[in-house]
């Protein structure tokens, strides 16, 4: 399959931008915002419908609370203790769709939840029993028991103390950048024009218009978009309604237990603590999650102190006689939640609101990443009552492959492994890992591919820098190293671990010195593991972006 964007295709999408007038501009490029956008060309596209659908977002695509999760497709355990059963069985019918229709991106995931005392045991078998019932024939695999001497044999360096048996059950791990970048991938190649780092200021309703006054972040340069339509997708920027800010923060620490599963704790303030093998090789832990109220902007968002010491605390219940673990890195991202002024940030609910203003602007607040489709398919559906009545109700999402990446076609796709590593001169392991996160798109990664790689950096991970700046509209370091890649989060990032990969940035964008040190040092301050300033910048100033 051909990638959706060119190195031409920012500004070429930019200058149509200010051309005419579409049906429809997105605001927001996260998981809402792509989900809308792929939603409605695939109807128009199917429908044989001529739309001209446009999608902008103020930074790079997925860089906040859609890139920065828990990195997980789940029903929501937690969710039972509260008695969200419709939220819940909602999840896990999502979770079975997101299974089917983006398996190179969505995969099983085993959890193993520890049970300390005989009250624990008897309340949470209950609760995965519920869960299993509630998923129904999007069961993944039933939930199974375990003895506290299993528990020993599986994990031996779990707490052991009060510990008496354990379960496991099945929710599933998602690259969810990546996810957010193949939905705007696929609405680009039904006609949609996407440009990120673009900032709508205001917007006035004339006539049946809304004109929408718009800020090039990378050039400075002042544009006016008008279009029929418009979707609020925003997130933490949305302003139409009441939301509670919530962030929600973790730590990447060096790989926490021996087996192969992550594991699920509730601890004694009824938060669940996730432990979950991620990266290459799964040789690291991704740890959270937190709910802290949140009340600066969503432009100054880092993990607090407060939080580190939270999560790690969690880490030491679970693993008494391992050596206090230090974090490699740290995300956070806010979540917005439709306000509730009596519940806490934990027990404010992740049910969404989709409602049209009196401008007739359509907004999406609240809601879990996991059940986006959905979300947005009700979305369309109300846009379309104005938009194209004909295609409300014609959603096609649930049994789409997001870029043509069904089951059957992955399995061909890892069949090669070992023909295409031999060709391209690549391990088994990292030709395995590269054709499983890029699906369909991985024959236009290979053709980046280096005879030599730069020095301080390997032939793979210089073809995944090229193909983002070439083919995902990466601008920034940051958009490689923390949502087309994890890679800034896996290591613990340096300014020479980074020099390597910003320098052969700086070549493909034609970057100075010091646009270099610059990209650099932020990069580094957005994945530092503890907070050592105020805010984290998450933008460059307008001189070094210019």
């Amino acid at each position: 399959m051909n990638p959706a964007f060119q190195p031409d295709s920012r500004q070429r999408n930019l200058e149509q931008l200010g051309q005419g007038c579409s049906d429809v501009l997105i605001l927001g490029g996260g998981i809402n915002g792509a989900g809308v956008a792929r939603d409605l060309a695939l109807r128009a596209q199917q429908a044989g419908m001529r739309l001209r659908i446009s999608l902008i977002d103020r930074h790079h695509f997925a860089t906040g609370p859609s890139g920065k999760n828990s990195q997980l497709i789940h029903g929501g355990l937690r969710y039972l203790k509260r008695l969200e059963l419709k939220l819940v069985r909602e999840a896990l019918r999502e979770r079975d769709v997101l299974l089917s229709t983006a398996p190179h991106l969505v995969e099983p995931l085993p959890f193993l939840i520890p049970f300390y005392g005989n009250l624990s045991r008897a309340f949470y078998g209950c609760g995965l029993w519920l869960y299993d019932v509630l998923a129904g024939n999007h069961r993944i695999q039933p939930w199974k028991h375990l003895s506290a001497g299993e528990v020993a044999r599986v994990e031996p360096g779990l707490n052991r103390r009060g510990l008496s048996a354990a379960g496991i059950y099945y929710d599933c791990q998602v690259h969810s950048a990546r996810l957010v970048l193949e939905n705007i991938f696929d609405a680009a190649r039904m006609g949609v024009v996407a440009a990120n780092y673009l900032y709508a200021t205001g917007w006035k309703r004339t006539g049946d218009v809304f004109e929408v006054e718009v800020t090039d972040e990378l050039s400075g340069r002042h544009l006016q978009v008008r279009t029929r339509h418009l979707v609020d997708a925003t997130g933490p920027w949305q302003k139409a309604a009441p939301i509670r800010l919530v962030r929600g923060s973790h730590l990447i620490l060096p790989r926490l237990g021996q087996a192969g599963q992550a594991i699920a704790h509730f601890l004694k303030d009824g938060r669940i603590l996730f432990i979950i093998p991620w990266g290459p090789g799964k040789q690291y832990s991704l740890v959270g999650t937190t709910d802290a109220d949140h009340s600066a902007g969503p432009e100054d968002v880092r993990i607090s102190r407060a939080e580190s010491a939270y999560l790690l605390q969690g880490v030491r219940e679970l693993f008494p006689d391992s050596a206090p673990p230090v974090p490699l890195a740290a995300y956070s991202s806010l979540r917005p939640l439709i306000q509730e002024e009596s519940a806490s940030a934990t027990a404010t609910s992740r049910e969404h609101r989709i409602w049209k203003d009196q401008e007739g602007i359509v907004h999406i607040a609240g809601g879990k990443y996991t059940t986006y489709r959905a979300m947005c398919e009700q979305a369309v559906d109300l846009l379309c009552e104005a938009l194209a009545p004909s295609l409300a109700g014609r959603c096609r999402t649930q049994a789409t492959p997001i870029g043509g990446n069904s089951r059957e076609r992955l399995a061909e796709l890892l069949h090669s492994t070992g023909a295409v590593a031999a060709q391209y001169g690549l391990e088994r392991e990292e030709a395995a890992e590269a054709l499983k996160t890029y699906g369909n798109l991985a024959g236009a990664l290979w053709q980046q591919l280096p005879g030599e790689a730069p020095e301080g950096m390997s032939r793979l991970e210089t073809a995944r820098l090229r193909f983002a700046v070439s083919h995902e509209m990466a601008q920034r370091l940051s958009d490689f190293a923390l949502v087309s890649s994890y890679d800034g989060y896996q290591t613990r990032t340096t300014a020479e671990s980074l020099r390597p990969v910003a320098l052969e940035m700086a070549r493909l964008l034609d970057w100075d010195s010091g646009r270099v040190e610059e990209e650099i040092r932020l990069t580094r301050e957005v994945a530092a593991p503890a907070a050592n300033s105020a805010g984290a910048a998450q933008n460059l100033s307008s001189e070094a972006l210019r």
